[in-house]
């Protein structure tokens, strides 16, 4: 079993940045060794893919996030992150980290409201 928690989100201003968290644990030897996902989901909408961080290092983003969020990992620390700046009303939605190893993992998610 692999627990995941995610945190960091909140309220923020239109062009604000957060940085989200996921803290995993559990039946995981090491961060590195997986690829791993930071998802959304807005109000109605389905869940889709933001940022991937592939076990060699490599990411990928989506293109409404493409130059404006970061993903990262810390091995020693069992956490990822997602830096995300210059955030729009349309970011607002709830996120959600997730792995896979003998199954797919998911957190709890941690909601992201932009809005003046």
């Amino acid at each position: 079993q692999v627990q995941l928690v995610e945190s960091g989100g909140g309220l923020v201003q239109p062009g604000g940045s957060l940085r989200l968290s996921c803290h995993a644990s559990g039946s995981i030897s090491s961060i590195n060794a997986r690829d791993w996902d930071w998802y959304r989901q807005a109000d109605g909408n389905q869940r889709e893919l933001v940022a991937v961080i592939f076990r060699d290092g490599s990411t990928r983003y989506a293109d409404s996030v493409k130059g404006r969020f970061t993903i990262s990992r810390d091995n020693p620390k069992n956490t990822v992150y997602l830096q995300m700046n210059s955030l729009k009303p349309e970011d607002t939605a709830v996120y959600y980290c997730s792995v896979v190893t003998n199954k797919q993992y998911w957190g709890q998610g941690t909601q992201v409201t932009v809005s003046s």
